[in-house]
């Protein structure tokens, strides 16, 4: 089945969940994942993203940058979005990512790479 991996620039963990919330309060205009800074608050996934994920029908998942290597064993440029069929293909990049002002600009830039996908 055809999917979309979604990669946050952060490693798993409570200790590195922690520092990010830190982070997203204390100096949010540095925080360097722009992904989960338009996907999350500082505690918890935005509304508007967790029903449009929920409806959408296309299979997603969702990785920290550690978890992404071990479980593909590549790197990429982090945040990232891929297309996944019998590979992954980059599907929006860090620089595409980081161009979009908000949740709607996002769900827009995913709903239009959703023909493709599916």
């Amino acid at each position: 089945m055809k999917s979309l991996v979604f990669v946050y620039n952060s490693n798993s963990g409570p200790i590195s969940g922690l520092l990010d919330i830190g982070h997203k309060i204390l100096s949010p205009e540095t925080y360097q994942c722009s992904l989960c800074d338009l996907t999350h608050d500082a505690f918890a996934e935005k509304e508007g993203w967790r029903e449009f994920r929920k409806n959408i029908g296309v299979p997603m998942e969702f990785l920290h940058k550690d978890e992404f290597e071990k479980k593909y064993d590549r790197t990429a440029i982090y945040p990232v979005i891929f297309r996944k069929k019998e590979d992954l293909e980059v599907l929006m990049s860090k620089e595409d990512i980081d161009k979009l002002k908000n949740l709607d600009e996002l769900i827009e830039a995913v709903k239009k790479a959703l023909p493709e996908t599916t």
